[in-house]
C-alpha cells in the first residue's frame, strides 16, 4: 500500500512535491520592512501558500523567516522561548546578504523594528487575526524574503548536511523504494489531513510513541524501514488523494465541495482510490449517481470488455484504501488493488442485485430504480448519533460493489433491526439491500434468484407469507377507510415475520371481519380481495405456515412484502358489485 502510494507522488503535478528541505506553508500576515529593518505595516490577507522551510516537529523548533506571533514578534504570554528558537535558527544563516534587513529589524534597528511592530500588531490587527503565519516583505519587492532562491537553496544545503549525520550502516536500504541514499531516521513522517474523524491538525499513519512498539534496538520511526524521502512522499500522496476536488453546484445547484479522488461512505469512514496509469476516474461517480444511461453504460462496457478481451490482455489497475480516524491515529479499513475491468464488471453485477421496481405516481407504473450508495449505508444506520456500525456498513458495502463480495450475515441482521425498528417500514433501498444478501449468500435456500419486481415463480413460503401479510394489510385498509392510526404492519410485522404460525392465525381471524364489513359496502370490492387472498393461500396450503422464520426468510418475507404492495399499486381493485 506505501509502495503504491510512494509511487504515485512522482506523478502529482509539477510542485506538490518539492524538495525534502522545503514545504508548502501558509502565510496570513506580512510584515513590511525596509533596506533598514523600519517596521513599516502589516498586510493581513487571506491564507496564501508560500514555499519555505519544512519542519518535521514544531515542538522546540522554529521555521526560517515565516511562524506564529509569538516566535516572530514575541507576541503574547510565555513566547520568550519561542522567540529565541526563532532568532537562534535566522542567526544559522547570518551569511545570507539577503536577510541583512531581518538582522536590523531584530538588533541595529530594534526600536524602529520589532519594537514598533509589536506595537502596531496589537493595534492594527484584529485579535481574529493574530493566529496565522507571519512572513517578512521587504518594501518595494513582489517576493517574500523567505522565497528568495537564494535562502531555499541554504535550506537545502543544510538539510543535505544534516541528513548524512543521520545516516547509519544498520540501515542498508529502504524498504520502500530500495535505497541507501536517503536516511531512516527516527523523525515524525508528517501530519495527514482531512481525516474523517480524525483531528483537525491531522492524523498519523505511522508512528512508534511506546517502547512496546519498538524492537531490535531501533528507535521511533526507524522500526518502519521508511527512508526520509518515502516517508514524506506516501504522506504528501494522501493529502493530495484526502484534498483534490473543486466546487461545484449539486442538484439543487448549492455549490459543494466535489472530491475526485475520494469518497465518504459514512461520518467517520472514506475511501480514496486512484490509477496506475491515470490520475482520476470518473467510473465511481455511478455508485451515487446511478442514472439509466449511466448504468447501461457500465453494462455495455462489461459486455464489451468481454468481447475484446483476447486482443487487450493488458488494462489499468485500480487502487483503493478505506480508511477512519481515531483520534491521532489512521485507521485502515480496508486495501483493494485489483484490474480496472474487473472493477467494471463487478459494478453491473452490483447493479443487477440492488435494482428494485417502485411506483411513479406521475407515469401510474412501476419503473426500475437503482438507490444511491450513501442512500443505502443510511438506511441501515440507526437514529443513534454514536451508531458505531456505520462506518462497518459502508466498508462492507463499498467491497461488495467493487470487489463483488458477499454481505455478511450480521448486516442482513442490521437491515431487518432497522425495519422493526420502524414498524415494517420496508424501503426500496432495504428491498435492495436484502435481495443483495440473498442472491449473493451461499445459505440461500433452493438457490432462489430474488428479482427486480413481483416474482408469481418464486414459492419460497418466506416470500408468499410477505405478499400474505400485504393483502390483509389492503383488506384492513380498505375495511376502516383509511381511518388508522396503527394497522397491522405497525402492530404485527415484526410478529408475523419471525413466528408466522402463531400471527396469521391471528390475522386471519381479522381479515374475515374486515371481508364483512367490506362485503357490506362495496361487495364487488371483498370479491377482489378475497380472491387475492385464496389464489395465496393455496400457495401455502401444502407447507402451512411454520413456526418460525430464520433471518433469510424474514428478509424474504420482507421482499415479498414489498413487491406486493408496489404491484397493487398499479391495480386499482374494482369496487362496484357483480
Amino acid at each position: 500500500m506505501i509502495r503504491e502510494l510512494v509511487e504515485f507522488s512522482r506523478r502529482l503535478p509539477k510542485g506538490t512535491l518539492p524538495h525534502d528541505a522545503l514545504d508548502y506553508v501558509p502565510v496570513a500576515i506580512d510584515c513590511v520592512i525596509d533596506r533598514k529593518g523600519n517596521f513599516k505595516r502589516f498586510i493581513v490577507h487571506e491564507k496564501q501558500n508560500t514555499l519555505a522551510e519544512r519542519i518535521t516537529a514544531k515542538k522546540g523548533k522554529a521555521r526560517l523567516l515565516v511562524d506564529k506571533p509569538e516566535e516572530v514578534l514575541r507576541y503574547g504570554k510565555n513566547a520568550k522561548k519561542k522567540h529565541q528558537l526563532f532568532r537562534a535558527k535566522v542567526d544559522e544563516y547570518r551569511s545570507i546578504k539577503e536577510l541583512s534587513p531581518v538582522f536590523s529589524f531584530y538588533e541595529s534597528n530594534r526600536s524602529n523594528g520589532v519594537e514598533k511592530a509589536r506595537t502596531a500588531f496589537r493595534k492594527e490587527v484584529e485579535e481574529k487575526q493574530r493566529g496565522g503565519n507571519i512572513a517578512f516583505l521587504c518594501l518595494g519587492e513582489n517576493k517574500r524574503l523567505h522565497e528568495n532562491h537564494s535562502i531555499h537553496a541554504a535550506i537545502i544545503a543544510n538539510f543535505e548536511s544534516s541528513m548524512a549525520n543521520l545516516r547509519d550502516k544498520r540501515f542498508d536500504r529502504c524498504s520502500i523504494c530500495g535505497l541507501s541514499s536517503n536516511p531512516i531516521a527516527d523523525l515524525p513522517h508528517g501530519m495527514i489531513k482531512r481525516v474523517p474523524a480524525g483531528q483537525t491538525a491531522g492524523c498519523a499513519l505511522i508512528s512508534y510513541n511506546f517502547n512496546a512498539t519498538e524492537s531490535y534496538g531501533l528507535r521511533g520511526n526507524e522500526n518502519s524501514s521508511l527512508c526520509t524521502r518515502c516517508a514524506r512522499a506516501y504522506v504528501v500522496a494522501f493529502n493530495w488523494f484526502l484534498s483534490n476536488g473543486s466546487l461545484k453546484p449539486n442538484e439543487k445547484g448549492k455549490e459543494i465541495y466535489m472530491y475526485k479522488n475520494r469518497k465518504n461512505i459514512s461520518d467517520d469512514t472514506a475511501v480514496v482510490f486512484w490509477l496506475r496509469n491515470a490520475v482520476e476516474t470518473t467510473l465511481l461517480d455511478v455508485l451515487d449517481n446511478p442514472k439509466e444511461d449511466s448504468v447501461r453504460a457500465i453494462f455495455d462496457s462489461v459486455f464489451e470488455g468481454r468481447n475484446t478481451a483476447l486482443r487487450h490482455l493488458d488494462t489499468d489497475t485500480f487502487y483503493a484504501l478505506t480508511l477512519s480516524g481515531t483520534a491521532a491515529r489512521i485507521a485502515i479499513r480496508d486495501w483493494i488493488e485489483t484490474s480496472l475491468d474487473n472493477v467494471r464488471a463487478n459494478l453491473a453485477t452490483w447493479f443487477q442485485d440492488i435494482e428494485v421496481v417502485r411506483y411513479d405516481p406521475d407515469r401510474s407504473k412501476l419503473v426500475k430504480h437503482h438507490p444511491r450508495f450513501s442512500t443505502l449505508v443510511w438506511n441501515v444506520k440507526s437514529k443513534s448519533a454514536k451508531d458505531v456500525l456505520h462506518g462497518r456498513i459502508g466498508a462492507v458495502l463499498w467491497k461488495c460493489a467493487v470487489m463483488g463480495h458477499s454481505p455478511p450475515l450480521w448486516l442482513l441482521n442490521a437491515v431487518l433491526n432497522r425495519i422493526r425498528a420502524e414498524q415494517g417500514n420496508v424501503t426500496p433501498e432495504r428491498v435492495a439491500l436484502l435481495k443483495l444478501f440473498l442472491n449473493r449468500t451461499s445459505n440461500n435456500k433452493e438457490g432462489v434468484k430474488y428479482m427486480a419486481t413481483h416474482d408469481e415463480t418464486n414459492d419460497n413460503i418466506a416470500y408468499v407469507c410477505g405478499q400474505i401479510f400485504s393483502v390483509l394489510e389492503s383488506i384492513q385498509y380498505h375495511a376502516s377507510g383509511g381511518n388508522l392510526n396503527a394497522g397491522i404492519r405497525e402492530r404485527f410485522f415484526s410478529f408475523a415475520s419471525t413466528m408466522p404460525s402463531t400471527a396469521f392465525g391471528r390475522l386471519m381471524k381479522l381479515a374475515q371481519h374486515h371481508l364483512s364489513k367490506i362485503r357490506g359496502d362495496k361487495p364487488g370490492l371483498a370479491v377482489n380481495l378475497d380472491k387475492k387472498l385464496q389464489e395465496l393461500m393455496s400457495r401455502v396450503e401444502s407447507t402451512r405456515f411454520p413456526a418460525v422464520f430464520s433471518l433469510e426468510d424474514q428478509a424474504s418475507f420482507a421482499i415479498g412484502y414489498y413487491h406486493q404492495r408496489q404491484k397493487d399499486f398499479t391495480t386499482k381493485p374494482n369496487s362496484k358489485a357483480e
